[in-house]
């Protein structure tokens, strides 16, 4: 594994908007919760486009490296994957000769232009304020005939409704996180919006998925709501949107045996540049 940083040395905005960093405390099991949940889905998207033996991969906003890895078993020794993220401490612990690692903010920082063979990320544009220049510029990463994974969360869309399943739980601290992430420009339909953006791209061959799972008490998806909570706990509590002791509640609810809600829709959009180059 080789590390270098891409940095220019102006002022990092990711940092700035990202509303869960890797330097907290719940960071490990937030990113084992989205490994356990949603990396099943993107393996069986990258294996259908075919990733192989010598491609050049590119995965921004890499966390804890689970897809990284599996890239670099993938590509095998003639392949290259260079993985980004802001924080790279989780990185920096793979054991990988086809890896390389990079200190990078992809909401200001260069990239390469026309060298990579597949372009993926998870959950980082719909926090960015300048979400749809940075999938332009993912864009330009990708050599003529290459690929972009492209995966965010509608967040919004489909919330717990107990008239329509009365299983299903309903958490004040979910409204109030709701709250704190648009503050920090957070676009909770991105997700949503990835087919037209990839669109006005002139990709070809695009397409889409959406993800919905229930996550249930004691699980993985619990694992991931209290992560995201516990995160946003001080931010919530400050604006006044909820109390210390009802966060303490909701967080005991993804305990209980009968606990259940919906998850954000995870989309899934993948499109190829076409040879041309002719992008919009």
């Amino acid at each position: 594994m080789s590390r270098h940083d891409l940095q220019t040395g102006h002022q990092t905005t990711a940092e700035t908007f990202y509303t869960f960093e890797n330097s907290g405390t719940q960071v490990a099991t937030r990113f084992s919760a989205l490994a356990d949940i949603f990396d099943p889905g993107t393996i069986r998207h990258l294996t259908e486009i075919g990733v192989g033996s010598g491609w050049r991969c590119l995965e921004v906003g890499a966390g804890g490296g689970s897809i990284a890895t599996w890239l670099c078993d993938r590509v095998g020794g003639n392949g290259q994957v260079l993985a980004t993220d802001i924080d790279t401490r989780f990185l920096e612990a793979l054991n990988r000769s086809n890896l390389e690692v990079s200190r990078h903010d992809i909401a200001s920082d260069p990239l390469p232009q026309a060298k990579f063979d597949l372009v993926h990320f998870r959950l980082v544009l719909g926090h960015l304020p300048n979400r749809d220049e940075v999938l332009g510029r993912l864009v330009t990463a990708l050599r003529p005939g290459g690929w972009i994974l492209a995966e965010e969360f509608d967040s919004w869309s489909l919330r717990p409704d107990v008239s329509i399943n009365e299983a299903e739980t309903s958490l004040k601290a979910f409204a109030a996180m709701q709250a704190v992430l648009r503050r920090h420009s957070f676009d909770g339909y991105y997700g949503r919006r990835l087919v037209a953006r990839l669109r006005a791209h002139n990709l070809a061959e695009i397409s889409a998925e959406g993800r919905v799972f229930m996550y249930e008490g004691a699980t993985s998806g619990a694992d991931l709501t209290r992560a995201a909570i516990s995160q946003t706990r001080d931010e919530m509590i400050d604006a006044g949107a909820i109390s210390a002791t009802e966060i303490e509640r909701d967080l005991l609810q993804l305990n209980r045996s009968d606990f259940m809600m919906p998850s954000p829709i995870m989309w899934a959009v993948r499109g190829r540049r076409r040879m041309g180059g002719q992008e919009r």
